[in-house]
């Protein structure tokens, strides 16, 4: 299997701060091509969502930089992934909520993560970020955490109820705010020729599934991939619609045979930071080829 990235985020138009953080990546591994990818939004209303969210997308991101040899080297299991990630999760679970009690303010994060092998897809989800598929239609991956979708599965409410509620952004689960957290987690088969997605709430509020398949569908059938601009496409649509929150979004393009050249259009640099891996760490992962982060707070927990 053969892994595309990219990844965009906007402050959005009415926010002063990007509370969202981001960070996917693809390597060459001995058992095959992966990739890893996770997305944080920061607590809107809460002080510090910035550190809250900027600091788990660092925690997965070491996990990923310091298991990476393990993952090529044997077998992915479903049990080993889930402790592993639980095991991170509560750790940046208390940093995070231990820094908010000094500061006597509250700060947390959602957080969706995703690993893809060559054959199987890993994810975990906290809160009301979302994983999808994109393929012959889109497919959510994810459950949310939230008040509105607790009363749907209560029958209390309908999904088009609840997509106008006004609620729809309370959350039930997140990092950071209780002494426990209890994430959620999804595996299966991977689909090839398809496009795996994560984003923010701030993404999805303003555009519909249809939106998402008409944009994002066609990119596994183009030879140059151009996921960047649609990605950049579907954020300017949230903008032009009113959307009040950050936006962001990250795509991974499984394909089945591997593209002698692709291309990425991300001219503008506006909403899109690509960091080159320096020199020290390709030579202590050289099977790392991409990789793509985007925080907004200098303070890490």
């Amino acid at each position: 299997m053969e892994f595309i990235i990219s990844a965009v985020t906007d402050k959005g138009i009415v926010k002063n701060v990007n509370q969202d953080g981001l960070f996917v990546s693809k390597a060459k591994t001995e058992s095959g091509n992966i990739a890893f990818a996770v997305m944080c939004d920061g607590m809107g209303g809460l002080a510090d969502g910035e550190i809250a969210s900027s600091s788990v997308v660092v925690a997965f991101k070491n996990w990923f930089k310091s298991e990476i040899k393990n993952l090529s080297a044997a077998e992915i299991e479903d049990e080993k992934i889930a402790a592993q990630w639980m095991s991170v999760v509560k750790n940046i679970n208390s940093k995070i909520k231990s820094y908010a009690e000094k500061k006597n303010c509250r700060a947390g994060s959602t957080v969706t993560v995703i690993l893809l092998s060559k054959d199987r897809y890993y994810i975990m989800n906290i809160g009301d970020t979302r994983a999808y598929l994109v393929k012959n239609k889109v497919t959510q991956l994810t459950v949310d955490h939230t008040l509105v979708e607790r009363q749907i599965r209560l029958g209390n409410i309908t999904r088009e109820q609840a997509d106008v509620s006004s609620m729809r952004s309370v959350i039930t689960r997140c990092v950071g705010v209780t002494e426990e957290v209890y994430p959620d987690f999804f595996f299966g088969s991977i689909s090839s020729n398809a496009v795996y997605l994560l984003c923010t709430d701030g993404f999805r509020h303003k555009v519909t599934e249809q939106d998402i398949a008409e944009e994002l569908g066609v990119c596994i059938q183009e030879k140059n991939f151009q996921i960047g601009q649609k990605l950049k496409k579907l954020v300017e649509l949230n903008k032009e619609r009113k959307e009040n929150d950050n936006i962001s979004a990250l795509a991974i393009i499984s394909k089945e045979e591997p593209e002698e050249e692709v291309l990425e259009d991300d001219d503008d640099g506006a909403t899109i930071q690509l960091f080159d891996i320096d020199e020290e760490e390709l030579e202590e992962d050289c099977c790392v080829e991409e990789q793509i982060i985007y925080i907004h707070s200098d303070t890490i927990l």
